[in-house]
């Protein structure tokens, strides 16, 4: 009740544990604080925040227009519901080293278990968009090793993406994979590849965990669990899934309301009422409001 019952260091020794125990993990993108409780109900290893899906939160494109700050409040609002670790994306640190140093801090403070880095340019572009820029890799190995510096808990994840695979081929993001890891990246999150032989090709040059981005709609195949186990690699995330789901309902009912006057052919498809209150855990606001507001003290004190 009113906030998770774990300590944000107790989540990432956790989430530590969990990639070092050679299981894959599954991790779906969160999209408001409920959600994340949720991913959680279901059953789901830990959740994750997406700029994408942050940004479209505020009626932005995800090209970079949100601030440090404004993410950092965001998940603080998230990892206070919820006993999972959460990884958020930092994009590019949200400017130069000193940046992404500060950045580092914030999301420490925001109760997260890590982030994740990209060596993309400003004004950043989805990872499966044509068009893309990257960074050259000196800049983005200072990035990440400021990174490394301004941390104080050393069981937040630091993880490094590189969108390389799609600007300059599969040999060079694995290059620069390896760089960033020896740069100080504690795992790697390589972008848009194109289908097993990619993903096998970087499990087989890297040792480090290694996040698979199943986004709908784009460069990489919708590969299952069990093959992405097969594979070697530890995280599937799907980022944007619950938005996509969500926005999908919400423009059906706005039509069909518009169209029929009421929203009675809608029912079946909602969330009843009981399950959301069995979500906010309003049984035990009221247990506990009662037995705030029933309280006196014993005779003789």
């Amino acid at each position: 009740m009113l906030h998770t019952r774990t300590t944000a260091a107790g989540r990432r020794r956790a989430f530590r544990a969990q990639l070092a125990s050679g299981r894959l993990l599954s991790m779906p993108g969160a999209i408001n604080p409920l959600s994340a409780r949720l991913i959680q109900d279901t059953g789901f290893d830990a959740a994750y925040l997406s700029g994408a899906v942050l940004a479209a939160d505020l009626g932005l494109p995800d090209i970079g227009l949100t601030t440090s700050t404004e993410i950092a409040a965001r998940a603080q609002q998230h990892t206070r519901v919820t006993d999972l670790p959460v990884l958020i994306d930092a994009d590019t640190g949200f400017g130069e080293p000193m940046n992404a140093a500060r950045t580092v801090q914030l999301m420490e403070d925001a109760g997260l278990a890590g982030l994740h880095l990209e060596d993309q340019v400003n004004p950043k572009r989805c990872g499966h968009l044509d068009g893309k820029s990257v960074a050259p890799r000196a800049e983005m190995v200072r990035r990440i090793r400021a990174a490394v510096d301004a941390r104080r808990d050393p069981d937040f994840l630091l993880m490094a993406r590189t969108d390389a695979r799609s600007v300059e081929g599969l040999d060079a993001a694995i290059d620069r994979a390896k760089a960033y890891v020896d740069a100080g990246a504690d795992a790697i999150f390589p972008e848009a590849l194109t289908g097993e032989a990619e993903f096998e090709a970087f499990r087989k040059a890297v040792d480090v965990p290694l996040l698979a981005n199943l986004t709908e709609f784009g460069k990489t195949p919708l590969l299952n669990t069990r093959t992405l186990e097969n594979l070697g690699f530890n995280i599937a995330l799907y980022p944007v899934t619950l938005l996509r789901i969500a926005m999908g309902a919400v423009e059906d009912g706005l039509r069909t309301i518009a169209a029929g006057g009421t929203q009675e052919s809608l029912l079946p498809h909602m969330q009843t009422r009981s399950r959301l209150y069995e979500l906010l855990g309003y049984e035990q606001y009221a247990t506990f409001d009662s037995a705030v507001f029933d309280f006196t003290l014993p005779p003789g004190t």
